[in-house]
């Protein structure tokens, strides 16, 4: 098997005319180039830029396949004993990879509907990344047999990301590796995993993670897959190649017109890489001698190189040594410190959006900013349920011109207290900037009767009316505002009662303090039936929001008058 997908193979000048037209048909019809705004996201524009460092990307800008698929429309499941056309094939997917897809379409169906995710955007980016987990071979629970391993991210060809999981996902502990049928480099995957399956890990060898995790980060700010622009923005930031997107949609566009299941470990297998010399692949050539355990072909490493062959030295040395250039150095490089850059209190009464923003400046060792430096902004915590507008705990920003860059908006949960707001540089190993934001409970400042009805009962008796309060906070509705209710001794005595009206709890009890009460999303606040004793004459229900709103309420117990 690895041989097979691995191999490469020879193109004639018609066949590679014809994915070249493709290619080029689809680059006109529907995927635009896209650039990068200032808020780190992809806009349809001009031609995309490559992103250097590629850490902030999905797959670190790694290797994929670039196999186009057939020009004819598959066709429904093919009957078995027939033979089986390439078409038939390559719309095979295999059923536990299949599976995976389309539970993960389901999954954001729910949480975030309106990205509008089909399953098929997802197989075309596991096509193109692994060949569906190299055709299926995955086990019962989804897991692949054996890691799936991007190229080595150090420079020679593709990015340089250093090492950011101590070699947890991906075995190398010097520089990062995309891993798993969806290739997440580590240090994506550590804030996009998800688990897909239901037993407690995130994976990224298991297609159902890997899947669920793809979806999500596709759909991250708010980004709809019906509308074209906004999927190109998202394949993109899977892997910044506008030859990439294309590929993309070209076997998204194949896949909507028809699929099949076929069993796991029968899927068909791509055979052309996207770091391939030429655009046909060269013939292979005789193998070196693969060390044990190295990553399949096509999978990981690229293929060892033939020997060169022995130079004739030249028969006059060269007069002049050769001169060396030494590298420019990216914007991400110069960088060496992170300064705030005017960030004010950061505080939200809970369910409220922040109305300041974190924003931090990147500067050279001398102070100067740094513009065009990619910056990410991470919620860190399991203690909050706070978001940046979107939905998403981690957001990656571009600096501007000023070196500035600023994260979205932050929106308050309903958990209350500080979490921690996290920026980093991407691409860069240094100390970032932690800030302190406070999520404080709803409140109210004040508290009224939605009913002038006089309470009274008879000794013995119910109440027939139910006290009803409206809170409200500077005139307006003060909704899921934490509450409680006392009847109290007096006016100036808040101890409780032991005589007089009283609630029941759910065993038939008598109560007198009711806890854990909360307003409505209307600010309404209506309390148990009221029950009163033997004793006659005027109780207080005192009630109390978080926020200090008050509100003390006459009920009365007489007999009835003949």
């Amino acid at each position: 098997m690895a041989a097979q997908f691995g191999r490469r193979l020879r193109k004639g000048a018609a066949t590679t005319a014809v994915a070249a037209a493709a290619v080029a048909a689809l680059s006109a019809s529907q995927a635009p180039g896209v650039t990068t705004d200032d808020h780190g996201r992809q806009t349809t524009g001009a031609e995309a830029t490559p992103d250097a460092s590629g850490d902030d990307t999905a797959t670190g800008n790694s290797r994929y396949y670039t196999d186009l698929p057939p020009l004819d429309s598959p066709s429904p499941s093919p009957t078995i004993g027939t033979p089986v056309s390439r078409g038939d094939a390559e719309a095979g997917i295999p059923a536990t990879v299949l599976d995976a897809y389309k539970k993960a379409e389901a999954s954001l169906r729910e949480s975030k509907p309106g990205c509008n995710l089909p399953w098929q955007l997802l197989a075309a980016i596991g096509k193109v990344e692994s060949g569906q987990a190299r055709g299926g071979r995955v086990d019962a629970a989804g897991t692949t047999y054996s890691p799936i391993l991007g190229p080595v991210l150090n420079g020679n060809g593709f990015a340089n990301i250093s090492d950011t999981d101590n070699g947890a996902y991906d075995g190398d502990s010097t520089h990062d590796r995309a891993v798993g049928p969806m290739q997440f480099i580590p240090s994506t995957w550590e804030w996009a995993g998800r688990d897909g399956n239901g037993d407690g890990k995130k994976d990224p060898n298991n297609i159902y993670d890997a899947a669920l995790a793809a979806g999500h980060y596709l759909c991250r700010f708010d980004h709809d897959m019906s509308v074209q622009s906004q999927m190109n923005a998202s394949i993109l930031s899977y892997n910044n190649s506008t030859a990439y997107l294309n590929t993309v949609l070209s076997w998204l566009e194949y896949y909507r017109k028809g699929t099949h299941e076929v069993p796991d470990g029968t899927g068909t297998l791509p055979s052309q890489n996207s770091d391939d010399s030429s655009g046909a692949s060269p013939s292979p050539t005789p193998p070196a001698t693969t060390p044990p355990n190295s990553p399949e072909p096509g999978d990981g490493s690229p293929t060892p190189p033939a020997s060169p062959p022995p130079s004739t030295p030249p028969t006059t040395p060269p007069t002049t040594p050769p001169t060396t250039t030494p590298p420019t150095q990216t914007p991400t490089q110069t960088v060496d410190h992170l300064e705030d850059a005017g960030t004010g209190k950061l505080t939200a009464t809970a369910g409220d959006m922040f109305g300041e923003k974190v924003a931090v400046r990147t500067e050279t060792e001398a102070g100067k900013a740094v513009a065009k430096v990619r910056v990410r902004f991470t919620i860190v915590g399991d203690d909050t349920d706070a978001t940046f507008t979107g939905g998403e705990t981690v957001a990656t920003v571009v600096t501007n011109s000023a070196g500035t860059a600023t994260a979205p908006a932050l929106v308050a949960g309903e958990k209350t207290g500080d979490f921690t707001v996290r920026a980093t540089v991407v691409g860069r190993v240094m100390a970032g900037l932690d800030y302190t934001a406070t999520v404080n409970p709803r409140q109210a400042d004040t508290l009224t009767r939605t009913s002038d009805t006089a309470l009274t009962c008879v000794p013995g008796g119910e109440f027939a009316d139910q006290v009803e309060v409206k809170a409200t906070y500077k005139g307006a509705v003060a909704d899921k505002v934490a509450a409680t209710a006392t009847l109290v001794k007096s006016a100036d005595d808040a101890t409780e009662n032991d005589k007089g009206p009283y609630f029941k709890d759910a065993d038939g009890k008598t109560v007198r303090t009711l806890t854990d009460l909360t307003t409505d999303a209307d600010g309404v606040l209506k309390l148990p039936k009221l029950y009163a004793d033997d004793t006659t004459g005027t109780f207080l229900l005192r009630i109390n929001t978080t926020g200090g709103a008050t509100l003390t309420v006459e009920l009365k117990v007489a007999a009835a008058t003949s």
